[in-house]
């Protein structure tokens, strides 16, 4: 497996596994148990989930499929920033690990920005490092000129990862947020990396993955993955959805398919930052 480095020393997969659904169908509990499992077989050990994914029941969910593998995930949510004051953070981050089973979160993000200073939040992400209840603390849905302003802030140098949106038909963060991440060190964390599925239908996608012998969903995460310091977190709710995206692992896409790719997904030139 493929790993990249955190700002502190870890190191995590690029590819891993998103919960975003996960608990929210009762019926599709073993299956997301199941995949969450057969990810740890493949060295798929990065799992994001938040404690907003139905109102912290990914969590839960996320609790009994880490049953006897704890120390084998690396596991990141996230405070909603309505949460986000300095008690309030503390506060949901106990509350995560409550649904969650476990002692720590190897990595606590602000989910996106709100009316709560950030200073406050960031004091909060200290003072759970200190009690060893978060290992890493980070962002989702930060633009460059977000993370400009955050740098300002006294305890911002702990800073490990920002979490955005980026896929083949959100291209945005190539022209700004991706340049300023790589002079600053900064792991980028891509969700949505086929766009919850809406981009699967394209000719060419297809074409490209009929090319290597892969589903189009792995064409689409062998693209995001072509990207040096840049991990992803797609969603998985079965073991064959995992095995596909592990192959994405295994493919390198040729001077010629990232040609075509980008006439049917043509960059669009700098933009705010997008969100889903």
């Amino acid at each position: 497996m493929r790993r990249i480095a955190l700002a502190g020393g870890d190191s995590v997969p690029v590819l891993g596994l998103g919960t975003w659904g996960w608990g929210e169908d009762p019926g599709r509990r073993g299956d997301e148990i199941a995949a969450l499992r057969t990810g740890i077989e493949l060295g798929l050990t990065l799992v994001d989930t938040a404690e907003m994914y139905g109102g912290g029941a990914a969590e839960e969910v996320l609790a009994e499929a880490l049953a006897g593998h704890r120390d084998e995930v690396f596991v990141v949510s996230k405070v909603l920033p309505s949460n986000a004051s300095r008690s309030g953070t503390v506060a949901a981050c106990e509350r995560s690990l409550e649904r969650l089973s476990t002692d720590r979160i190897d990595l606590y993000l602000l989910h996106w920005q709100g009316s709560h200073p950030v200073e406050d939040t960031l004091a909060a992400f200290q003072q759970l490092v200190d009690d060893g209840k978060i290992r890493h603390w980070g962002v989702s849905n930060f633009d460059h000129t977000d993370l400009a302003k955050l740098e300002q802030v006294p305890g911002s140098e702990g800073l490990a990862t920002d979490q955005v949106l980026y896929n083949l038909s959100r291209r945005g963060p190539e022209y700004d947020l991706f340049p300023w991440c790589a002079d600053h060190d900064l792991l980028v964390m891509a969700y949505s990396p086929i766009e919850q599925g809406r981009i699967l239908g394209d000719p060419t996608l297809g074409e490209v993955a009929a090319a290597h012998g892969i589903s189009p969903a792995a064409a689409a995460l062998a693209w995001v993955l072509r990207r040096d310091g840049l991990c992803t977190i797609p969603k998985a709710s079965s073991p064959e959805h995992v095995h596909d995206n592990a192959a994405a692992l295994e493919v390198d896409l040729t001077r010629e398919d990232l040609d075509a790719l980008d006439r049917a997904f043509p960059p669009a030139g700098p933009r705010p930052l997008e969100m889903l």
